[in-house]
Order: C-alpha cells, then sequence, then structure tokens
C-alpha cells in the first residue's frame, strides 16, 4: 500500500471503541442528570449536565472521588456504581484497541512510511538513492555522510532497515521498506527530484541490477546510475540502457595483478587514490616468473586468465565444476579436481609453482586450498579471494600473502565514484598512459609531498573560487595555475603540491604545466597536505590572498582593489 492512509486506519480501528466510551458516558451523565439529589439545605437538586459530565469524567478514570457538588442520595450512589462497572469496561475496551493499534504492523509501515515521505521532500541538498542494504552500502553511506552527502535507502528487508535506525551516522539516511520492482517506489525515494544524484545498485545478482538501471534510466534519464555487473552480456545491456557507471570487481582484480607484474607504478598510484600509502607493500609484488596456478573457472577466473596472458605468465587452472570447464578456451589448460585435493594440486605441479591464487566464491574453500598448497610448497606465493568482509579475521590467521577482498573493492570503487569522481577519472585516465609515466607521477609526488599525500578536489566557479572568477570576468587577464602554488605567508616560496589533473569540459589534462591558464569552469584534483589546501582555498576565494600571491604585497582597501581587483 503507497497511498498514506495512517489516519484511516486510526479511525477505522478506533471507531467502535469510541463508539462504545460515548455510549457508556452518555447513559452514565443521562442517569446522573434524571435521577433527583439534594442540595445542602435539603431541597430537591438536579444536576446540570455540565456537572454530570465532570464527575462521570472523574469517576470513569478513576483518577480521584468526591460527591460534587453535593452529597450523593442513595439512589444517585446506586447509580454511580453502576456507572462504574460499565465505564470501566468501556475504558478496557478503548485502552486494549488502543494497544492493539500500537502493536499494528499496518500502521507502523504507514507511519514510516509518512515520515519518509516528509523527509525526502523537505530534502534540498543533493542526495543518493542506493537500492539494497548490506555491509558494502552500510559502509559507503557511512563514508559518504562523514563527507555531508545524504543519503536514501530502499531495501525490502524491514528487519535490514530496523538495523539501519540503529546506526549512527553523521547525517539522517532516511529508509523505505518495500520491493524495487514496484516502479512506484523509486518516485516515493525521491528520483524524480532535482537534487536526487545518482542511484546505486550493487546485488550479486546482475538481473536485479538490470532492472534497477532500467528503471532509474526510464524515470530519470539524467540521473547516474552506478550498478554492479559480473557477466559481460549483463554489463552489455547495462550501457545499451544508459547505466552510467558499469563495475566488475573481477575485472578490477585481474586489471590490478597484471599491474603489480608490468605496471607497479601505477598500482602504486592506484591504491593510494583508494586510500592507501603511496608505497608498494610486500604484498602488492607478484611474482614475475614461474607457473601460476589460479583455483576456481567462475567470474573471478575468467578475468584472470586475461590479466595473466596479457602479462606474459603461464598458468593453469583447477576447477571441480566440469561444465565451468568446458567454457576455457581452446588451447587453455584446464585440470578438472577439487583444488584442495594433493593429487589435483600435484598435478598441476604446485610443488613448482611460483603462485597459487583460491579464486572460489568459498572462502571456506580458499583458505584450505591455500593451506594444501603450503603443505606442498611452503615458498609459493598464495592470493586468496575473500567474499565477505566477516571472515577478515579468519583470513588474517592465516597468514596469506595477499588477500583480494571483494567487497573493498566496491565500496573503495563505489566511494571514489560518488565522492571523488576526478579520482576516479584519473584512474582511469592513467591506466593507459604505462609504468614510465606512472614512474614519473610517483616520483614528482614524493619528491614534493612524501609518501603520504592527500588529495583535493575543487571547481573554479563562484562558490569556490569567488576570487579567481571575479578576476577573469572584471579583467579578462589570465592567472596561471602557478599562483595557487605560492604560499601565503610568502608568495616568493612554493607549497608542496601538485595538480594532478584537470578536466575542462571535454578536455582533460594530466599533469597540467604550472603555466596552464585558469579558466572558469575548471575541475581540479590536486595532491598535497591540508595545510596546502588551505592555502590553495583561500587563494582561490579571498581577493586580498589572491592579490598578495600575484603581486607580492598587500592589497590596499582603496574602491578600486575591493571593487575590480585593479591588479
Amino acid at each position: 500500500m503507497l497511498e498514506n492512509n495512517s489516519l484511516y486506519l486510526i479511525i477505522k480501528r478506533m471507531r467502535t471503541p469510541m463508539y462504545v466510551l460515548v455510549v457508556t458516558f452518555a447513559i452514565s451523565i443521562l442517569g446522573m442528570v434524571m435521577i433527583p439529589g439534594q442540595d445542602d439545605q435539603g431541597r430537591p437538586y438536579h444536576l446540570t449536565f455540565f456537572d454530570a459530565f465532570y464527575f462521570v469524567s472523574y469517576m470513569a478514570t478513576t483518577i480521584g472521588f468526591g460527591e460534587s457538588p453535593y452529597e450523593f442520595t442513595y439512589p444517585q450512589r446506586l447509580w454511580v456504581g453502576f456507572c462504574i462497572y460499565l465505564t470501566v469496561i468501556g475504558w478496557f475496551y478503548a485502552i486494549g484497541s488502543i494497544i492493539s493499534l500500537v502493536q499494528d504492523k499496518v500502521l507502523a509501515a504507514q507511519i514510516a512510511f509518512a515520515q519518509f515521505q516528509k523527509k525526502v521532500k523537505n530534502m534540498e541538498e543533493s542526495f543518493i538513492i542506493f537500492v539494497g542494504y548490506n555491509s558494502m552500502t552500510r559502509t559507503i553511506i557511512d563514508r559518504l555522510s562523514k563527507e555531508g552527502i545524504r543519503s536514501v535507502v530502499i531495501e525490502k528487508n524491514e528487519e535490514k532497515i530496523k538495523v539501519l535506525a540503529l546506526e549512527d551516522y553523521a547525517v539522517e539516511v532516511p529508509a523505505l521498506a518495500g520491493d524495487i520492482r514496484d516502479p512506484k517506489i523509486f518516485k516515493i525515494a525521491g528520483i524524480h527530484k532535482k537534487n536526487c544524484h545518482a542511484v546505486v545498485s550493487l546485488f550479486n545478482e546482475d538481473v536485479m541490477n538490470l532492472h534497477v538501471a532500467l528503471s532509474a534510466k526510464l524515470m530519470n534519464r539524467h540521473v547516474m546510475v552506478v550498478v554492479e555487473a559480473t557477466e559481460e552480456e549483463y554489463a552489455q545491456n547495462l550501457k545499451t540502457i544508459g547505466a552510467d557507471i558499469v563495475e566488475n570487481p573481477f575485472k578490477i582484480v585481474a586489471k590490478r595483478v597484471y599491474l603489480s607484474l608490468k605496471s607497479p607504478s601505477l598500482l602504486m598510484l592506484e591504491q593510494w587514490l583508494y586510500g592507501d600509502p603511496l608505497v608498494l607493500r610486500k604484498k602488492d609484488k607478484l611474482p614475475r616468473e614461474g607457473k601460476y596456478i589460479v583455483c576456481g573457472y567462475g567470474r573471478m577466473g575468467r578475468a584472470l586468465e586475461i590479466g595473466l596472458k596479457r602479462a606474459g605468465i603461464d598458468y593453469i587452472f583447477i576447477e571441480a565444476s566440469p561444465e565451468k570447464a568446458r567454457k576455457a578456451k581452446r588451447g587453455e589448460k584446464v585440470i578438472i579436481g577439487d583444488a584442495d585435493d594433493k593429487k589435483i594440486l600435484l598435478k598441476a605441479d604446485v610443488q613448482e609453482a611460483s603462485c597459487i591464487i583460491a579464486a572460489t566464491k568459498d572462502d571456506l574453500l580458499n583458505l584450505s586450498i591455500i593451506m594444501a598448497a603450503k603443505r606442498i610448497n611452503p615458498d609459493i606465493y598464495t592470493v586468496a579471494r575473500e567474499n565477505h568482509i566477516n571472515d577478515s579475521v579468519v583470513f588474517k590467521a592465516a597468514k596469506i600473502d595477499r588477500v583480494i577482498m571483494i567487497e573493498t573493492l566496491m565500496i573503495n570503487k563505489t566511494y571514489n565514484i560518488l565522492a571523488r569522481p576526478l579520482a576516479d577519472r584519473f584512474i582511469r585516465l592513467m591506466t593507459y598512459r604505462g609504468e614510465e609515466w606512472g614512474e614519473k607521477v610517483v616520483n614528482l609526488l614524493k619528491t614534493h609531498i612524501g609518501n603520504n599525500p592527500e588529495t583535493m578536489e575543487t571547481v573554479v566557479d563562484e562558490d569556490h573560487a569567488y576570487a579567481l572568477v571575479r578576476h577573469i570576468k572584471d579583467t579578462g587577464e589570465e592567472i596561471p595555475y602557478s599562483v595557487l602554488y605560492r604560499r601565503r605567508d610568502d608568495w616568493r616560496k612554493e607549497n608542496q603540491m601538485l595538480i594532478l589533473y584537470i578536466r575542462r569540459g571535454e578536455q582533460e589534462i594530466l599533469l597540467p604545466k604550472p603555466t596552464e591558464p585558469v579558466k572558469i569552469g575548471d575541475e581540479l584534483l590536486i595532491a598535497g597536505s591540508k595545510e596546502v589546501f588551505e592555502d590553495v582555498e583561500y587563494i582561490m576565494e579571498n581577493i586580498y590572498e589572491l592579490y598578495y600571491v600575484m603581486k607580492g604585497r598587500a592589497c590596499e582597501l582603496s574602491l578600486s582593489c575591493k571593487l575590480s581587483l585593479d591588479f
């Protein structure tokens, strides 16, 4: 039921109890008015309707008892005794109905629905609709909320909605219990609103992600759709219907394996932009020689096949399912059997292999494979796929050289797409630049900033760069980006920072030169520190700071300086 009927339900359920209360009160009041009494002088007296209503009200609710306005006669007291039992029965029935109403799931759902509608309607900030609530979306929403980015959740399971309500997010996250297969659900969640920035669907089922993407694009073709697709067939369908971002976590894994073998500097940059330090750790260095054994010819296995073949690595697959094994291309060597079986591992020459990758969708099986392989070849480099974050403790205890956590990959990727789109675009573009270019960028970052630089994304517009925009509009003078490198305390010195990427409409510039002129509308990805970013923001937004770093002297409080920035 999608319409708000909570008031109707309350009236409908409480109609009979209210009738009972009204009738019991009416009978009691009418009797008190009709039965004669005596005043303090012994004269006959009849209670007014107000006196009778007043007395019955506090008698029926048992909050006190007193004969008012005069002492009652015995006929009156006899009637009062009858009314006590009559009204108590009426109140018990009404209270029982109220308790039953409060516990009614339909009413609770309608009230929650009305509250959700109100919250979404009053939401003026840009927000993101998440379809489904699980460990991945929970982490993404938490990270986004810390950035001040609002989220709305649609989840079919009401128990998960209750769990969400207990979360301590930095900003409130409205949640609706509903089936996304009903198109009205999206409208209720606010997809038609102009400030709806994106729809995110990270189901394990590609069919469900396809359905979400199709519904979202039909209802709002301008909204960004971010979905997961692990099968190429669905990925193509999603792109056809207009899904903006279609992510395959297994392709990310395969790309990282390739980069580790052929372009470690690019791998270092990618992992840094996902939040890791700018260093290549031991676990990131895969063996560049020898034979690789990949256990599992499923979605991840087929993706790894492409990466290993591209890197020129000798490999062999072990697959328990004959049906999956038959999907292997001609000439590909696939051993059919259980990968944790010693005989099968020996058949795959595990004793001479340099690396084994356990890539099945079963975490316990992956652990079993690694343990079996290490018993035969203690020096083998081990890689294991971890499907669920809850298994992290067990994987750490197994002392595996490299653990590939699928959920973490999707969390970091989706977060970057939503909160750091320039960093995500930079990762996509740099993949085509090669190892030599990657080494250059890494050296520049380490030389200028250090091993743990941070990133900032901003845009040259009046909201983020008031002084720059005003100067360019008023004077027509070009300002080089070298101005942003200067320090506010001494304009002759430069901050330790590096502009990594400029998006200028359709034009994209990687590692722009400091002489590149600033253009209104430029989107910037900058590497540096929080202190440096503070300088950059002041220079972009404050006319006096901009004047100082350009001229080397303080801007006088003159009319020309304040209004036209006559540099």
